[in-house]
């Protein structure tokens, strides 16, 4: 088995676009469209890592995983349910654990790297 280093190409293709609308629970001010480059997915689904754009909106964050965040461009904001605001941008990095409550605010456009470790998949 080898065990290659895995690059992040600046021109790797989209592997993802959607508008978050077609989640309507999830939505909690905009019109948010994301667009993800995955750069890898381990064979059981339980890691993965890319990049993601985001356009301005509110959404409810997504569970179930741990997210470390590299944001590459633009600006944001976590909002925890008990209203504390962390806000991020260009430069900056931060780790959602498993188990956070709470919302994403996009304020400007924002590109970030992500590595995602999931907990339902494979499951």
């Amino acid at each position: 088995m080898t065990h290659d280093i895995i690059e992040f190409p600046q021109d790797a293709p989209v592997t993802g676009a959607r508008r978050l609308a077609d989640l309507p629970d999830r939505v909690v001010a905009g019109d948010p469209h994301h667009i993800t480059r995955m750069r890898h997915q381990s064979p059981d689904g339980t890691l993965m890592a890319g990049t993601w754009t985001s356009t301005p909106g509110r959404w409810h964050a997504f569970s179930d995983r741990d997210e470390f965040c590299f944001i590459v461009s633009g600006h944001v904001e976590l909002i925890s349910e008990d209203g504390r605001v962390q806000s991020f941008r260009a430069g900056e990095s931060f780790l959602i654990p498993n188990g956070f409550r709470g919302d994403w605010h996009v304020i400007e456009e924002t590109t970030k790297h992500f590595v995602i470790r999931d907990y339902t998949a494979g499951a």
